[in-house]
């Protein structure tokens, strides 16, 4: 504590000293925070503190994210323009992980949040005043950059509740709060919408912004290690990372909408991002002390890990295509408040039962559960119709939404893990979460939703070669409502059928998913089984050969 004090009274000494810690304050790496003992009314302080900054990381992009259709009516732009909104705010969260781990190490975590808390409620300002889609989008990359600081600091926050044996337990709590962002938002944002239309979402927003940042002045966390981290070859990377990830998300956030093949901006942005990322490899590469550890992230470990996060994210985005299924019916979100409730209560299980139960050896068990009860929810939904309603999806969103909860905390430990051991490879482990959790979602929208488009002409083909007149029904059909009519319903039961085809596939999915998972664990147990085996048959062989000798 003497350390503390000194740092704390004398801020002209050297702030890259080392500093003597007790050893159950020692701060696991250079950059976060230092862990002292709390009252219990600290350690719940630093609990809500971490729940508040956490959501306020993944919420305001939630609820553009849920009423992207209202927000384009509102801005006035065509449906391909509003999705850049989503776009920037991927390019920019990603690209800012690249920075944020060496600027926390080198300046600390909490300067570098409250300067992108206070960019982001300025810029959500201006927009209130400034009603176009370039402060739309200015204000979506500004929460982009906020919220890649936002999701580690609530994590941080989050630990300091919990003592060291049940530190664990607080490390999925606090990375699955921003679980629970998309299922919130879907709750209340038609209210907001009904206060000031496109205005109440902004100014929720807003208020989330600074009430995060007197969280976070109010309630400052314990000081830690700094060391000078940044060097001039960063930059460089990051020049070269930045625009490559902000190219590749363009085209995943608007490929669907603009489609693949027909607009030749996307295959020269496709292009681009491919040379530049390349390009941003080849020098983190060859450099002794790089950002992008590229051996470790080539490590077999790490790629089965970093795989295996983005097939679940892909199988987690059957959310959005239940969405969008209801939505064919006819239905609107207030309909379907009950449907969220659940999967907010299905998601709060989730995370609450991975808690509890969450220890090293139980990761591979929990992750292959996971993927069981998402493969099980998803194929629930598989056999919908028209007369289809959220009571009829209860059950089925209920699992996804706790198999989704499940699925994080445990993946985000067992790559933890491994940093622990390794502490420079940190920035590599955060890009590589940030890529498979938030562009992953990107990609996992973009396949499903291109596949469900697909899936709809195939079915369409097939319906309107069944529809003639001399069917009595058809006829019957077109004399009460006419060819307008009949065309609207054959779209609609095409839609059904291939949202249908869209659940079937994310169940195959989850299920090779699964068996993957499941075959590489028992791989490993016989693997670490054969050794135990072979010592143990050596040694009875040696006891044998003792008592024979003791009998001679």
């Amino acid at each position: 504590m003497l350390a503390i004090t000194h740092f704390v009274f004398f801020p002209d000494m050297d702030v890259y000293a080392p500093q003597a810690w007790q050893p159950h304050e020692r701060p696991t790496l250079p950059g976060s925070p230092s862990t002292p003992h709390h009252p219990t009314a600290k350690r719940i302080a630093f609990l809500l503190v971490g729940f508040i900054v956490a959501i306020t990381g993944g919420l305001g992009n939630a609820l553009v994210s849920v009423n992207l259709p209202y927000l384009q009516g509102s801005l006035g732009v065509y449906s391909a323009e509003i999705q850049w909104l989503p776009a920037a705010y991927v390019m920019a969260n990603v690209s800012m992980n690249l920075l944020l781990v060496k600027f926390r190490q080198q300046y600390g975590l909490r300067l570098f949040t409250e300067l992108f808390l206070v960019l982001y409620a300025v810029a959500t300002v201006a927009h209130l005043f400034v009603h176009g889609l370039g402060s739309a989008i200015a204000v979506r990359a500004a929460h982009g950059m906020s919220g890649a600081a936002l999701t580690t600091l609530g994590l941080y926050y989050t630990l300091q509740a919990f003592p060291a044996e049940h530190r664990l337990k607080g490390a999925v709590l606090g990375i699955g709060f921003s679980q629970l962002a998309v299922p919130m938002a879907r709750l209340f944002s038609s209210e907001l919408m009904e206060i000031a239309e496109w205005r109440g979402l902004y100014f929720f927003e807003l208020g989330l912004a600074l009430v995060s940042l007197a969280c976070v002045l109010f309630l400052k966390l314990p000081p830690g290690d700094r060391i000078k981290a940044f060097e001039k070859m960063d930059f460089v990377t990051f020049g070269l990372f930045a625009p490559g990830v902000a190219l590749l998300s363009a085209v995943l956030a608007l490929g669907r909408t603009v489609w693949w093949l027909e607009s030749r901006w996307l295959g020269y942005s496709l292009v681009g991002a491919i040379v530049l990322i390349t390009a941003a490899l080849a020098v983190e590469h060859n450099r002794a002390r790089p950002l992008l550890n590229t051996r470790w992230l080539t490590n077999a470990n790490i790629a089965r890990l970093a795989l295996s996060v983005l097939l679940i994210r892909v199988v987690q985005s059957e959310a959005s295509g239940t969405v969008g299924f209801l939505q064919a019916l006819g239905l609107n979100n207030d309909q379907m408040l009950t449907l969220w409730w659940i999967v907010m209560f299905g998601a709060l299980a989730g995370m609450v039962v991975s808690a509890l139960t969450i220890t090293p050896a139980r990761i591979p068990g929990q992750l292959i559960i996971s993927l069981a009860l998402m493969a099980l929810g998803a194929y629930l939904d598989s056999d919908a119709t028209n007369l289809t309603r959220p009571a009829d999806l209860y059950v089925s969103q209920f699992l996804l939404g706790f198999g989704g909860a499940l699925f994080v905390g445990p993946t985000f430990i067992s790559g933890f893990g491994a940093v622990i051991a390794a502490p420079n490879n940190l920035i590599s482990f955060s890009v590589m979460f940030s890529i498979t959790q938030t562009l992953g979602s990107l990609l996992g929208t973009a396949l499903t939703g291109t596949f469900q488009v697909w899936r709809e002409k195939y079915h369409s083909s097939i319906l309107v070669e069944h529809l003639t007149q001399l069917d009595p029904q058809v006829a019957a059909r077109i004399q009460s409502g006419g060819l307008a009519s009949l065309g609207g319903v054959a779209t609609r039961e095409a839609n059904i059928l291939a949202y249908n085809d869209v659940f079937l596939a994310i169940t195959v999915l989850a299920l090779l998913t699964m068996a993957w998972l499941l075959a590489r664990y028992l791989w490993t147990l016989c693997v670490v089984c054969q050794p135990k085996a072979a010592h143990n048959a050596q040694t009875g062989m040696a006891n044998v050969s003792l008592n024979n000798s003791g009998s001679r």
